[in-house]
């Protein structure tokens, strides 16, 4: 039997079942991380039913509590810091729940820790509203009457009907004012700022105050700024219209609130909403997140501009780390001699590969930022100092950074590609009188294209996820202008950015209201991955095109 035993080692057959175990056990621990992420993430843009209930206070008074319950949890009976709970005989723990009130304007928290044996007749009544606000979080409640230039327009059941219309028609008008401000204002102050930059660089120059190039600045200056003062003419008419509406809604504790329908982004009332109208809200919830810019403290709204800078700074750093992970690899395959220097720098190379990457924001900020982003202002931007627009972080420098943080994973991939090409190709290409460069052009890397777009692969992995050396290179909370828009050049490469994974951490660690935040966390890490996801399937689609392509080749 023994020898049985020794036999069926020595097939490594208990390798292999070892080896298809660990990769099963890693899938599933990896498939119930993002089933855990999806759930917790997801779950945030489903309409919960509001909770309205008695409740009894410690001192014997009973209070009106009125919120989505988010969280139940059961603990010990001696963290309830409640000397004058009553619970059943031989009963060692309590059950509470986190619900959310909503109302910070009001009542000061969003959330609020409630013990469920003091709940008493909870109910969900239909009329029960929540509205998402611009400022000061959710407000739940129930509406009173909507009012149009401080006379009213409706009250009762009939102000629900008469409040959806001007909602919509808030929302329009702060559609239109945010075009003005961001589109047709921003562009009128980038050319005004332009102009003070060439009249800048005109007295650097020793150009004379009333010269013709000064005056031909000042004429297009003015007819900047009358078309500004057209449309800060249209933006207060439009202020003036969309605070005109206004509803009154009371809350929990009876108190009357007045609210201008400019701060609200939508009401409904879950309670009395059926299956389809949940699902129809949960995907313009979901839409709303993915496409819209985030709103207070990045814990309401969407996370669009930390998506788009995300998927720019991973396209911007592809583009520069494949060639240059392309030529060393070639250079240290095909062109130098092999000997101890060469195997010198190849341990050099895969010993990169393991340096913490807050060592490479540490480089980027103290070479790319300091030393050429500061010498680039001082020979090309003199006039915008001591303004600095190359010699801060920025999404060009982020993207050098991170190239250079996944340059060893490039070259280490594309030279184990070039190694695997049989030299009997190199060789009956030379033999047909091509040159050594037309050989590497025209035959060895084509060949070798599905191990460089490997490289890639691996180097978008790694980069998209990093968040250490964005912090200190280009990243920030809140980016109010993405890199990319219609003012020339049109992609800003000076111009902070958002990140996602920035975004996760800026959301989780930072943020002045956790609760609230948390499910935000777990949406946008999904998304996170995701993105991971589509930038490395578009990569492997391009890899498994170009080894089809050159499979004959290899034959």
């Amino acid at each position: 039997m023994f020898s049985d035993l020794k036999q069926w080692f020595g097939s490594g057959k208990p390798w292999v079942w070892l080896n298809a175990g660990a990769v099963s056990i890693s899938i599933v621990m990896v498939a119930a991380l993002l089933i855990l992420i999806g759930i917790r993430g997801l779950g945030h843009f489903w309409a919960k039913p509001i909770m309205e209930a008695d409740y009894l206070e410690p001192d014997g008074s009973i209070s009106r509590l009125v919120g989505e319950i988010h969280e139940r949890e059961v603990v010990p009976r001696e963290q309830i810091q409640d000397p004058t709970l009553e619970l059943p005989e031989g009963t060692d723990t309590v059950a509470r729940l986190l619900v959310k009130t909503g109302n910070r304007d009001t009542v000061g928290l969003d959330f609020r820790w409630a013990l469920e044996a003091r709940l008493q007749q909870m109910r969900y009544p239909e009329k029960l509203m929540a509205i998402e606000r611009y400022e000061w979080g959710n407000f739940y409640g129930y509406l009173k009457e909507v009012r149009q230039d401080g006379t009213l327009v409706a009250s009762g059941d009939e102000a629900w009907q008469a409040l959806q219309p001007l909602i919509e028609r808030a929302g329009e008008l702060r559609a239109q004012i945010k075009k003005i401000e961001q589109d047709d204002i921003g562009a009128i102050n980038y050319q005004i700022e332009k102009l003070r930059l060439a009249e800048r660089r005109l007295e650097l120059d020793g150009v004379a105050a009333g010269s013709r190039e000064h005056q031909a600045i000042a004429e297009e200056r003015q007819v900047l700024q009358n078309r500004y003062q057209g449309y800060q003419a249209r933006l207060r008419e439009l202020y003036q219209q969309i605070g005109r509406d206004s509803l009154t809604g009371v809350v929990m504790d009876g108190q009357e609130v007045d609210m201008p329908l400019s701060v609200v982004v939508r009401a409904y009332r879950p309670n009395e909403m059926g299956l389809f109208d949940k699902i129809g809200f949960y995907i313009a919830k979901l839409w709303e997140f993915v496409s819209d810019d985030p709103r207070e403290a990045n814990t309401e709204g969407g996370i669009f501009p930390a998506i788009f800078g995300t998927v720019m700074m991973v396209i911007l750093m592809s583009i520069f780390v494949t060639p240059f992970g392309v030529i060393a690899a070639v250079y240290l395959r095909e062109y130098a001699r092999q000997g101890p220097l060469t195997r010198v720098i190849r341990i050099a190379v895969n010993n990169l590969a393991g340096v913490p990457s807050i060592v490479y924001g540490v480089f980027g900020l103290g070479f790319f930022v300091y030393f050429l982003g500061g010498n680039i202002d001082q020979l090309f931007f003199p006039e915008a100092l001591p303004a600095p627009t190359y010699g801060t972080g920025g999404l060009f420098w982020a993207s050098l950074t991170l190239a250079i943080l996944t340059l060893p994973v490039v070259i280490v991939a594309t030279e184990e590609g070039l190694s695997r090409i049989p030299s009997s190709i190199r060789e009956g290409s030379l033999a047909l009188g091509a040159t050594k460069a037309e050989t590497l052009w025209r035959t060895v890397l084509p060949m070798s294209s599905p191990a460089m777009m490997t490289g890639l692969i691996l180097a978008v992995a790694r980069a998209a996820g990093e968040v250490a050396p964005l912090m200190l290179v280009g990243v920030v909370k809140l980016a109010p202008s993405l890199p990319l828009d219609s003012n020339a050049p049109f992609l800003h490469l000076d111009r902070k950015f958002m990140h996602l994974g920035f975004h996760i951490y800026d959301v989780g660690f930072q943020s002045p209201n956790v609760e609230a935040a948390r499910p935000l966390v777990y949406a946008t890490a999904l998304l996170l991955v995701l993105v991971i996801v589509m930038l490395n399937l578009a990569a492997i689609a391009i890899r498994n095109h170009l080894r089809e392509k050159y499979r004959a080749l290899e034959q």
